[in-house]
Parts: C-alpha cells; structure tokens; sequence
C-alpha cells in the first residue's frame, strides 16, 4: 500500500487524538466511592422493578402530571442528590407537634411546610403559634436491610430504664400505623402501637409508609395510600400509580449499604478503638442482623449500619420544641453513620450534619451531643489531638 504525506499526517493526528483522550481521561470511581447501585444478587426480574423504581426516583413532576398546587421538591432526586444526604438549601419544614399529644395544626397545613406553589396559589405560611423544627433528607441507601431488622432485636438493644446505670436508655417508637402497611413477620405491639424506624424521629413503620407519606408532602402528589391531597384536604384520585409507588419502595430497599474505605489504615484502626472506648457504639451500634424478607437476599445479612434505630435524648441543643408520634422533642433517632464519608460527595463538597444540616464539620455534630450522648462528647474533647483526628479518619472511612 502506497502512503502519501497526507496520510502520514492524518494517522499521526488520529495517534496524538488518541493518547491526548488517553490522558485527560477521567477513570470511573470505585464502587465503594459511590453510594448509589443496587444490593448484589437480584434476580433479573428485580434487576428490573430496581430500574423502574430509580426511574421514578428521578421523575421530574410537572403541573400536568399533579405536582402541588403547594409542595416542597418536584422530584425525590432534588432532596436525595446521588441517594445521599440533603442539603439546607433544600430543607424541609416539619409543624405543629410540641408533644405526644398529636399535632393540633392538621387543618392548617401541618405537619409539613409546603413553601412552595404552582402559578395561581400562595405556598404555605407557617401558622401562628406552631413549634416547627427545619430538616434536611437523610440518605437513603441500605434501607432494605434496616428494615428487615426485626422488632425483636431492636428491643433486646433498647434499655428504657437505663437498667445498667451507663447513662444511655435508648427506646422503640412505638407509633400509630397506616392502614395499609403490611406488619413486619414477628411484629411486636404495644398498647395498639407498632415499632416504627424511618425518619428523624423514627415515625414512620416501613418504607411504604415513608414513601407515599414523601409523595404526598413533598410534592403533593395522591396515590392510593394517601389519597388527600394536602392542599384542599380532599380524597383526590391517585396522581402516581400504585405500580410506581411499589416500584420505589424497592428500589429503596434494594440501594446497596454503602461500602468501608480504608478500614486497614492505621489511624482508622486506632480511631474504631476511641469510638468504642468513648461509648458511641452504645448508640451507634456497629452490627445488626436483619431477619426473613420476601427479598432473598435481604434475608438473615449480618450488616454494618451504626445505628440502633432507637430514640434517645439528646439533650437541650438540640431540642427542637417539635416532634412526631410519641418521641419527645429532645429525642431523635440514632442515624446511621454508614456512608457518613461520602455525605460531602452529595452536599455540594461540604457537610451538612445532623438532623438540621447546622454542623459544618464531623467534629461540630460531635459537640453538638447531648443528653445521653453528654458523657461520651466530654470524653471526646478530652482526647489529644492526634486521638480526635483519628476518630474522624474512622468516621470518614464509613
């Protein structure tokens, strides 16, 4: 074959094209850098419902397809940026519930602050004299396996009396449930009331009952499970399928548990060692096992959450004058700390911690413990400093 200069040179171009592409090009993350990705070992038939359900995590509501007239976010993805944690940019506002005596602002537009509103209807004021407490959206990944936990464990961790004098009397939520959640295999009921275990406060029973609960109050979306519309306060024909709602409560039970980093290193080693020696693991309890799940491989997993699922009390900083079900205002469940290193990837390169976002960095929501947790935060600033920063190199590799 006969060459000519041109073709010289064009090859030579494509060559430099190609090594130039080579070299600028950006290697994909590591599995355990992201939070999002479904549980391994779905069937085909679920490797499909979890693509459905992300579709519909991402579905942008519109006017014409029911959003409002008043809402908070028109899509789960805006609250939940990568399945992680929210931002106070995009907070939420919960109202009307100083105590367990239930929330007295219903008619008024309680429990959640829709500030915003389609053309033609005013967003939501808060009412005079409503206690409010401002929120922003937990992660959502491994929800499938703390929800499988069973009642029974939970209970076996909680210690209401505090019977062993260490300062800490974590406790279920019990809480009134929806009609049309289906009870956990075991379920325990106390006085008519169900363990519940998602949300700030542990209000909500299972992820159905959070979803539909999120669709109405976020977007003003009706669905078959709450079918009032909170605006008009009317029963409203569902503006989300029963399919589509059902397709996002698995894909959320399905989202991965966000994986170690690191969990070798040195300072992470000496750092797990301080967060045991400081008592938080009696909070944020290392390991659980979940129970049977008509998911099989949800099913009797040993995981790694940091979390009892439990109320406790927190103390007066954080201390909102706002509850929800029968937790006190203080109180507020543990959250998982699963992730907590990755929170900066999903919070615009900054973290936003605690139930508010008002902790700018690990060691301010450290400070920010009280109540029960009084003890081991004074324990914690009486760590070296070398001690502290391994504490937060642990933390930062869950």
């Amino acid at each position: 074959m006969k060459f000519t200069f041109s073709t010289v040179l064009g090859l030579a171009v494509l060559l430099t094209l190609i090594t130039s592409c080579e070299d600028t090009m950006v290697s994909a993350p590591n599995e355990n850098e992201l939070l999002d990705g479904p549980i391994e070992g779905l069937s085909t038939a679920e490797q499909i419902q979890f693509l459905s359900g992300d579709e519909a995590f991402g579905d942008v509501f519109t006017i014409e397809k029911g959003l409002g007239p008043v809402f908070v976010a028109n899509q789960c993805a805006s609250c939940h940026a990568g399945d992680g944690r929210g931002t106070p940019f995009v907070r939420f506002t919960r109202f009307g519930q100083p105590d367990i005596n239930g929330n007295q602002f219903l008619d008024q537009g309680g429990p959640q602050l829709q500030h915003k509103a389609i053309p033609g209807y005013q967003p939501e004021k808060l009412p005079p004299g409503a206690t409010f407490t401002d929120l922003i959206a937990p992660p959502v990944t491994g929800l499938g396996f703390l929800d499988a936990v069973s009642d029974a464990d939970l209970i076996a961790l909680s210690d209401p009396d505090d019977s062993n004098n260490d300062g800490i009397s974590g406790r279920p939520h019990y809480n009134n449930i929806p009609d049309y959640v289906s009870l956990r295999p075991n379920s325990i009921v106390q006085g008519g009331k169900y363990i519940s275990r998602f949300g700030k406060k542990g209000a909500a029973y299972d992820l159905l009952h959070q979803t539909s609960g999120a669709y109405n109050q976020d977007m003003g979306i009706t669905s078959l499970f709450e079918p009032h519309d909170p605006y008009s306060g009317l029963e409203e024909d569902p503006e989300v399928s029963t399919q589509t709602v059902n397709d996002l409560v698995f894909y959320l039970k399905t989202l991965k548990a966000p994986l170690r980093r690191n969990e070798n290193d040195p300072d992470v080693l000496a750092g797990e060692q301080i967060f045991t020696q400081l008592q938080c693991v009696s909070c944020h309890t290392a390991t659980l096992t979940t129970g049977y799940s008509p998911i099989a491989v949800l099913s009797n997993k040993t995981f790694h959450p940091y979390t009892d699922l439990l109320l406790h009390d927190m103390g007066p900083a954080l201390n909102d004058d706002y509850t929800e079900g029968f937790a006190e205002t203080a109180e507020w469940k543990t959250p998982p700390l699963w992730g907590i290193g990755l929170s900066k990837d999903a919070q615009g390169g900054n973290y936003f911690l605690m139930h508010d976002g008002r902790a700018l960095s690990l060691e301010a929501a450290i400070i920010l413990h009280g109540g029960e947790a009084q003890q081991s935060k004074t324990n914690y600033t009486q760590l070296s400093n070398t001690e502290q920063q391994q504490l937060i190199v642990f933390l930062e590799s869950l």
